[in-house]
């Protein structure tokens, strides 16, 4: 009797087990699928002349970095991006890339380093990325961008480099948190941009009329 007891819970522990491991498996597959289909998503929304995303493999799972920089890209950005929860550096620097920034990219909140200068992306900075706690790089120079610096921005502790130079903004330049180390002419030729605010005595969007 003892030795079909212990059996019967052998069987029981080795099903509990393999039930276990299945769910894992299952829970990994689904996490792959929804990062696969960003990856794709974006793939899909980029025109790439010189098949530089030929190589990509759409299920790849948890990327951390996306080195695009310089690849002669155009398209837009997607919101799927904002479901790549792995992803520490988005490189898309230096391409014909067109749009907004999706709001959806403040979901990522591994992020490090955000390098989408030397583009065409228009519309106002996500005050949303103010989310990203982990932000050291935001480097947005070179493109079409309005609209204020979101305060939103001052309360990432961790933000070392910011450029927004050669855009389209407007109001006054931040200079509490991170910003009170952030050189001025990483925000020159934004000729709305009225300078460094005084705190207390101007609305920060000022001039943003």
């Amino acid at each position: 009797m003892a030795m079909l007891a212990a059996s019967s819970s052998n069987r029981s522990l080795g099903l509990g087990l393999a039930l276990s491991f299945a769910l894992v498996l299952l829970v990994t597959r689904v996490l792959g699928n929804s990062e696969g289909d960003a990856l794709y998503a974006l793939r899909r929304s980029l025109s790439d002349p010189d098949n530089v995303l030929q190589s990509w493999d759409p299920n790849l799972v948890n990327p951390c970095t996306w080195d695009l920089g310089n690849s002669n890209l155009s398209g837009h950005l997607v919101p799927e991006l904002g479901k790549l929860q792995h992803l520490q550096y988005l490189e898309l620097y230096k391409n014909n890339i067109q749009g907004s920034i999706p709001v959806e990219v403040s979901n990522l909140k591994s992020l490090i380093s955000l390098d989408l200068y030397n583009n065409k992306i228009s519309g106002a900075i996500p005050p949303s990325l103010g989310k990203l706690k982990s932000l050291v790089f935001l480097r947005l120079n070179d493109n079409h961008l309005t609209g204020p610096i979101p305060r939103d921005l001052t309360a990432i502790t961790s933000l070392k480099v910011v450029d927004v130079s050669n855009n389209n903004l407007c109001g006054t330049i931040p200079t509490t948190g991170p910003f009170e180390h952030i050189p001025l002419n990483n925000f020159e030729n934004n000729p709305r941009l009225e300078g460094p605010e005084l705190q207390g005595l101007a609305s920060y969007d000022t001039n943003c009329s």
